[in-house]
């Protein structure tokens, strides 16, 4: 995201996550005023990103989704398990990746999360 309050307002949710982990009702509303932002940006994958994520943690008082994988090798099919991330984890992942959209992995990740929301 280009706007410096919306960077501002990731670091300040990040942190908060950090600290308290999923803690529905501050961060629900943080991921509200984030997608404003987005909304003022006119970035139509980050809004409905955004939106899906709150309303996923609105139902389930969690952040279910795994983090999107790599292509995955035969040799890591096998131990997929073992890379199991926390929710905390994934949706710290997914709200980096909102800071630099310019770069093209960062929005193939953010499609992919976008569909894992849509499918759950």
């Amino acid at each position: 995201m280009e706007n410096k309050k919306a960077i501002k307002l990731v670091d300040k949710i990040l942190e908060n996550l950090d600290e308290t982990g999923i803690n529905t009702d501050v961060l629900v509303d943080d991921i509200k005023e984030l997608r404003t932002y987005a909304l003022e940006e006119q970035n139509p994958l980050v809004v409905k990103v955004l939106r899906y994520a709150y309303e996923h943690i609105e139902e389930h008082d969690s952040f279910l989704i795994p983090t999107p994988e790599d292509e995955p090798t035969d040799e890591e099919d096998s131990t997929v398990e073992q890379d199991v991330v926390s929710p905390v984890e994934s949706l710290k992942y997914l709200l980096s990746l909102v800071k630099n959209l310019k770069n093209k992995g960062n929005i193939s990740d953010l499609k992919e999360y976008r569909d894992l929301l849509q499918a759950y």
